[in-house]
C-alpha cells in the first residue's frame, strides 16, 4: 500500500537541513561522534514527532495521512543515519562485492503505516555472508537508533538465507511481502525482490492463503471471537486493522498488486468496495495513532478509560439518547462490520479461484443435495443465487434465502451475501408482507440454529431493513463495565442460548429453565421477547416501557395473535423484574414474593419470564452467570410458583416457623429442654429466613462454642451448590459488629453478596454471610480461609485501623475509575411489612460496603439482612432495616438524614475529601 499525499513533508523533517547539521559535527572519537549525531538526530525526530501529533489534532480522523507521516520521519531519520554511519562513523571508499549492504523496511513499516509507538521494522541483506565492515556498520546503526529510544524489530540476513527462512515461516514471508526499499545498495533490493517471488512466492497461493486464514481463526479466537466486544483491539481484534491487512497481503501474494487500487482490476472488491476498505483502514489508523498518543505506549486494546478522550479529540458530541463515548464507539462497530463484509465478498472471489470443482475452498462440504431452493442454486454446496437480478424480482427472496439456509443447513455464498446488501433497500418494501414476516419468524424461532443465520442476516444488513427497530441497535454499545457485547450481538447470543437451552445442549446448565421450556404454551412468544427486550436501548428513556410499545406495533406484523402479542409487551416491560427481585431483595420476606407473585400473576409468565431472565444475564458476557444468582432465580421461582399453585392456602407465617421448628427439632435429635432453649433464644424472623440445613449448622456451632466458652466463634463452608462460602460470626452482640465484618471480609479478599443479621434474645449475634472471590466464584482454598478468619479475628479485636487499610487497597475492577455514577439511595417503606428497605446505587469500589454500614451504624440503624450485587463497575447494595427497637423507620426527617448519611458514604472518596476541604 503505497504512501498517501503528505502535505509539507519538509516541516515534519528537513533531511537537507538536517545531514548538514550531521556533517557539520566535530568530535574526537567514534563513540563521541556517534553520541553528537543522536543528539541532532533526536531534536529532528521529536520536533517531527510533535508536528505529526498537531497535525493529528487538527485532523484527528484522517489516519492514513498520520501513519504515513510518521513512516515518512523514519524513512528519513534511517537514511541519515545510514549515510552519516557508512561516512563518518565506518567509512569505506571501495566496498568490494560482498560489502554491498540493503537496508528495508518490513511489515508495517514497510506499508509505510506506522501509529505513534510502533515497532521499527527493518532489514539488512548482504550479497553473501557478512563481511567484518557490514557487521560494524549494522552494528552502528542498531546502536543509533536504540540510543534515540526507538524499539526496533530487525534481521540481518544474506539473500540465501532470506529465500529458505522465507520459504519455512509464513511470518517472515508476510513480513517480507511488504518489504520496501530504504537505502543502500538498490540492484541488491532488486535482486531480493525477484528471487523471493521466483523462488518463494510461486506456485504457494493457495498454501500461503490458507494459512493466513487459519492465522485469521487463531487470532480471532484469541481475541474473542466476536467483532462486538466493548473492548475492541483495533489492531487484532475480528473487524480491525489485521483483517484488511489480511485481505492485502492474500491479494499481493495472489495477484502481486503493488497498490490497493488494483485489487479492483482483479475483481477482487469492487470500486465501491475499495472506498469502504480506504474509508475503514482511515478511520481504524486514526483510532489507532490517538490510542497510542493517548497511553504513552503501544497501546492496541480501546479501552473504558480512553474510549472518551478518543471520541472527545475525534470531534464525537453528545445526542439525544447518546453519549459522545457511545456514537464513537457505535461507528466503531459499524467499520467493523463493514470489514467483516469485505472479508466475506474477497474470500468468495478466492474460493472461486482455488476452489476444487464440486469443493469449496478452506470450507466444509454439503452432505446431502436439498430438492427444493425455490430458484436458488447450490454453489459448492452454499447457497446462492442464478443472477444478479434475482431479488430484484421478488424481494421477498431476501429472508427466504437465510429460511432456506436454516432448513437445510446451508452456509450462503458471499456473492449473494453481496448481492442482498446491495438490495438490501428492498426490504422496505415487504416488511408487511405475510410471507415475509413468516419466514423471519421461522428463522427466529428455528429449532436448528436461529443465532448463526439471524447474525449472517444481521452482517448483510437485511435484519436491521426489515425490522427498522433492531436497526437501531446494530453495533450500539453501552458505555459501562457489564455489558461484554454491543446490543445487536447481546440480543442474537441470547437467541441463540435460548435455543441451546431447549435442544438440550445445555440442559445441564440449566435444568429447571429446559424443563419449562418443555411446558409453554406458546414458544414464540419467549422467542419474539428474547429479540425485543433490549430493542429500545440508546432512545433516552426507559428502554423496557419504549420496547413494550415496539412490541404492540410489531408483534402483529410478525403473525402474532392479540394474546402472544399481550404477553410478548409484558415480557419486554418487565424482563428486569425476576433479577432485580432475585439480586436486589430478600427472598426470605413473604411480602417480596407477594409483590412479585402480584405483578407476574400467572403461571405462565412466570416460566417465560425465568428463561427470558437467564438468557437475558448469561448474554451479557462471559463470567456473569453464576451458581448464586441460579440458586437465587430457583428459589424465586419456587417460592412464587407454589403462591400462584396454591393462593389463599398458602402456609401462614405462624405455621411455617412451626414447620421450621419441628423439622430441625428432628434433624438435630436433641433433648426437648435443649430445644426449646433454642427456639426461645431465637426471633422469628430467623425460622423463616433460613433453611434446615443452615438452621442447623447455627445450633450446633452455638452449642460448641458454648460448651467450650468461647466468646467468638467463626465457621466457613464453602457451597459449592450455591456458588459460594456461608461464613457463620457467633459472639457477643455489640454496635458496629457487621460493618467490621464487611471491612474484613473485605481485607481477606472476598466479597459479601448476602448476608442475614441476627441478635439473640439473650444479646448474642449470630450474622450468617455469603462470601464470594472476586470472580464470582466459591472462597474455598484453605489459605484463603484463615486469611478470612484472621481477618474477621482482627477486626472485631480493633487491631488495625480497618478503613485507611481498606481505602489503600486497589480498585477491584481495573478501569473502574473512567466511570462516573452518581450515588444513588432509595428508601422504600412499602417492599416489606416489617422493616425498611434502603437500596443504594454507587461506583463500586474496596470498603464501599464497610463504608454503608459504618454510615448506618452512625444512624443508630439496625441491619437486618443485606443483599449485595454488582453489575460491572456499578454496585447496589440493598439493607432491610429497623431501629434500635425493631420498628421500620418511619420518621421522615430521620429518613432523610438517614439518606443524606449514605450518600456521603457511597461517594468515592476523593469526593469527600473536596466537599471537606
Amino acid at each position: 500500500m503505497p504512501s498517501t499525499p503528505i502535505p509539507n513533508r519538509r516541516a515534519i523533517i528537513d533531511r537537507r537541513e538536517v545531514a548538514a547539521t550531521l556533517h557539520g559535527l566535530e568530535a574526537e572519537g567514534t563513540a563521541e561522534l556517534r553520541a553528537a549525531a543522536v543528539g541532532a538526530l533526536r531534536d529532528a525526530m521529536d520536533s517531527g514527532r510533535g508536528e505529526i501529533a498537531a497535525r493529528l489534532a487538527d485532523k484527528p480522523s484522517r489516519g492514513s495521512v498520520i501513519a504515513h507521516s510518521y513512516a515518512f520521519l523514519y524513512d528519513q531519520l534511517l537514511r541519515l543515519i545510514y549515510d552519516f554511519t557508512v561516512q563518518r562513523l565506518h567509512s569505506n571508499s571501495n566496498p568490494s562485492d560482498a560489502e554491498r549492504l540493503t537496508l528495508i523496511a518490513v511489515g508495517g513499516y514497510g506499508r509505510s503505516e506506522l501509529a505513534p509507538f510502533s515497532d521499527l521494522d527493518i532489514g539488512f541483506l548482504t550479497p553473501y555472508k557478512q563481511s567484518p565492515w557490514c557487521e560494524q556498520v549494522i552494528e552502528s546503526i542498531l546502536y543509533t537508533l536504540w540510543d534515540l529510544g526507538l524499539k526496533v524489530g530487525h534481521s540481518s540476513r544474506s539473500l540465501d538465507d532470506m529465500v529458505r527462512m522465507a520459504k519455512s515461516d509464513l511470518t517472515i514471508r508476510t513480513a517480507l511481502l511488504e518489504a520496501r526499499y530504504l537505502w543502500g545498495d538498490e540492484r541488491l533490493y532488486d535482486e531480493a525482490t525477484r528471487r523471493f517471488y521466483t523462488e518463494v512466492v510461486e506456485g504457494t497461493a493457495q498454501a500461503f492463503t490458507a494459512g493466513k486464514l487459519e492465522e485469521r481463526d487463531a487470532r480471532h479466537e484469541r481475541m474473542g471471537d466476536s467483532r462486538y466486544v466493548v473492548e475492541p483491539n483495533v489492531k487484532d481484534g475480528k473487524g480491525g486493522l489485521r483483517d484488511l491487512h489480511t485481505l492485502f497481503w492474500i491479494g499481493r501474494y495472489v495477484h502481486k498488486v503493488r497498490d490497493l487500487g488494483e485489487l479492483v482490476e482483479h475483481g477482487l472488491l469492487t470500486a465501491e468496495e475499495l472506498k469502504q476498505f480506504r474509508r475503514a483502514r482511515d478511520f481504524l489508523l486514526a483510532v489507532r495513532c490517538h490510542l497510542h498518543l493517548l497511553s504513552g505506549r503501544p497501546e492496541e486494546r480501546l479501552t473504558f478509560d480512553v474510549q472518551p478522550e478518543i471520541a472527545k479529540r475525534m470531534h464525537y458530541a453528545e445526542r439525544t439518547g447518546k453519549s459522545a463515548v457511545e456514537r464513537f464507539m457505535h461507528h466503531y462497530f459499524l467499520v467493523a462490520k463493514q470489514v467483516g463484509n469485505l472479508t466475506g465478498v474477497f474470500l468468495a472471489h478466492l474460493d472461486e479461484q482455488y476452489g476444487p470443482r464440486g469443493r469449496r475452498f478452506v470450507m466444509p462440504t454439503l452432505r446431502r443435495k436439498p430438492r427444493k431452493l425455490n430458484g436458488f442454486t447450490l454453489d459448492r454446496g452454499r447457497l446462492s443465487i442464478p443472477e444478479d437480478g434475482f431479488f430484484v424480482e421478488d424481494p421477498v427472496r431476501l429472508i427466504e434465502m437465510f429460511a432456506l439456509a436454516d432448513k437445510h443447513g446451508l452456509e450462503i455464498h458471499p456473492v449473494a451475501i453481496r448481492q442482498a446488501g446491495r438490495d438490501e433497500k428492498m426490504v422496505a418494501t415487504i416488511r408487511d408482507d405475510r410471507r415475509a414476516n413468516a419466514l423471519f419468524l421461522d428463522v427466529l424461532t428455528s429449532p436448528r440454529d436461529p443465532e448463526t443465520v439471524l447474525r449472517w442476516m444481521n452482517e448483510a444488513g437485511i435484519f436491521g431493513r426489515f425490522v427498522p427497530d433492531f436497526g437501531r441497535v446494530v453495533a450500539q454499545m453501552q458505555f459501562d463495565m457489564y455489558h461484554h457485547y454491543t446490543v445487536d450481538e447481546h440480543t442474537i447470543r441470547a437467541i441463540g442460548l435460548l435455543s441451546k437451552i431447549e435442544s438440550g445442549l445445555l440442559k445441564e446448565d440449566h435444568p429447571l429453565s429446559h424443563h419449562v421450556m418443555r411446558t409453554l404454551v406458546s414458544r414464540r412468544v419467549l422467542y419474539v421477547a428474547v429479540l425485543l427486550h433490549d430493542i429500545a436501548k440508546g432512545r433516552g428513556g426507559d428502554h423496557s416501557l419504549l420496547g413494550a410499545e415496539v412490541a404492540d406495533e410489531l408483534c402483529p406484523r410478525l403473525g402474532l395473535d392479540a394474546g402472544e402479542t399481550q404477553t410478548v409487551a409484558w415480557l419486554v416491560r418487565w424482563h428486569l423484574l425476576m433479577s432485580a427481585t432475585a439480586f436486589k431483595r430478600d427472598l426470605s420476606d413473604p411480602k417480596t414474593i407477594e409483590d412479585f407473585v402480584l405483578a407476574v400473576k400467572s403461571p405462565e409468565r412466570l416460566k417465560l419470564l425465568l428463561v427470558l431472565t437467564v438468557v437475558d444475564i448469561r448474554a451479557v458476557g462471559p463470567g456473569v452467570w453464576n451458581d448464586w444468582k441460579r440458586q437465587l432465580l430457583t428459589d424465586l421461582f419456587g417460592a412464587a410458583e407454589e403462591t400462584l399453585r396454591l393462593g389463599h392456602k398458602h402456609q401462614g407465617r405462624d405455621s411455617r416457623i412451626d414447620a421450621a421448628q419441628q423439622a430441625l427439632a428432628q434433624a438435630l435429635g436433641w433433648s426437648d429442654a435443649d430445644t426449646k432453649r433454642l427456639f426461645k433464644r431465637m426471633p422469628r424472623a430467623y425460622w423463616i429466613a433460613e433453611n434446615e440445613e443452615t438452621a442447623a449448622a447455627n445450633a450446633r456451632q452455638m452449642a460448641e462454642a458454648e460448651a467450650r466458652g468461647e466468646k467468638l466463634s467463626i465457621v466457613a463452608e464453602p457451597d459449592p451448590e450455591r456458588g459460594a462460602t456461608m461464613v457463620t460470626v457467633y459472639t457477643a452482640d455489640h454496635p458496629g459488629l457487621f460493618y467490621r465484618l464487611a471491612g474484613a471480609v473485605d481485607m481477606a479478599g472476598a466479597n459479601v453478596i448476602d448476608a442475614r443479621i441476627y441478635t439473640t434474645r439473650d444479646g448474642m449475634a449470630l450474622d450468617n454471610i455469603l462470601v464470594q472471590d472476586p470472580f464470582g466464584g466459591t472462597f474455598a482454598d484453605p489459605g484463603q480461609l484463615q486469611r478470612l478468619e484472621t481477618a474477621i479475628r482482627d477486626a472485631l479485636a480493633n487491631k488495625h485501623k480497618l478503613k485507611e487499610r481498606l481505602e489503600a487497597r486497589p480498585l477491584p475492577r481495573a478501569r473502574a475509575e473512567a466511570f462516573h455514577i452518581e450515588p444513588l439511595v432509595l428508601i422504600d417503606n412499602k417492599a416489606s411489612n416489617r422493616y425498611t428497605v434502603i437500596e443504594v446505587n454507587a461506583l463500586d469500589r474496596p470498603a464501599l460496603l464497610n463504608s454503608l454500614t459504618h454510615a448506618l451504624f452512625q444512624s443508630k440503624a439496625t441491619i437486618r439482612s443485606a443483599h449485595i450485587a454488582t453489575y460491572g463497575e456499578r454496585a447496589v447494595d440493598t439493607f432491610y432495616l429497623t431501629d434500635l427497637f425493631g420498628e421500620k423507620i418511619l420518621n421522615p426527617g430521620r429518613l432523610k438524614a438517614l439518606q443524606k448519611r449514605l450518600l456521603k458514604a457511597a461517594a468515592p472518596p476523593r469526593e469527600n475529601e473536596k466537599e471537606a476541604a
